[in-house]
């Protein structure tokens, strides 16, 4: 049901301007004994904006994809070790962008993927700290709702957020998480 409803659903597109750069990322879904899905903690650099942040695996569109289902397929393969060409391509979600001036511009396209239960991630890249799955239902249990307060030079901000143990999960993976579980609340899952 779910395949069904994402391959029907149209994407929305968010627009593009030639200074855009794209990138892609994979929700990865496995069944256990609940559904889970695969989020990564990025490894911390100075240079990097989302540096230890939970997120999604996937990265740039590189110039040799063929396309942005490609990126994910590739960039998941390089930071988790999980190959999705043996995946089930369940559909895309709504494409993001950063809402702040202060992120280099970029648009990132999710898709879904269904996993095999017996799937593993392994922290195989320099840019990743820790893989972990995650059931679906913790991070939809109201328990999980939350906010992340962060200073800025002008004062503190607070952005929404879920929360799992020590993890906190904001910005751009929340919004791809918010979207999908609209999805699901739609199907009734």
């Amino acid at each position: 049901m779910l395949a069904d409803t994402l391959a029907h659903r149209p994407a929305a597109a968010e627009i593009r301007s030639p200074e855009t750069r794209e990138a892609a990322v994979a929700l990865l879904l496995r069944p256990r004994e609940e559904l889970e899905l695969l989020l990564i903690k990025r490894a911390e650099y100075e240079r990097d904006p989302w540096s230890g942040h939970m997120a999604l695996p996937g990265g740039r569109r590189e110039p040799d994809d063929p396309d942005l289902l490609a990126t994910a397929i590739r960039e998941t393969h390089e930071e988790t070790g999980i190959d999705l060409k043996i995946a089930t391509p369940l559909g895309p979600l709504d494409e993001v962008a950063p809402r702040s001036p202060r992120l280099p511009p970029i648009l990132i396209s999710p898709y879904v993927f269904a996993v095999p239960e017996s799937t593993e991630a392994l922290e195989l890249s320099r840019e990743v700290d820790a893989a972990i799955w995650i059931p679906t239902s913790a991070l939809r249990a109201p328990g999980a709702v939350s906010e992340l307060l962060i200073q800025f030079e002008g004062g503190d901000r607070a952005f929404p957020s879920l929360r799992y143990g020590e993890y906190v999960i904001w910005g751009l993976t929340h919004r791809i998480l918010l979207t999908f579980f609209d999805v699901l609340d739609s199907i009734g899952a």
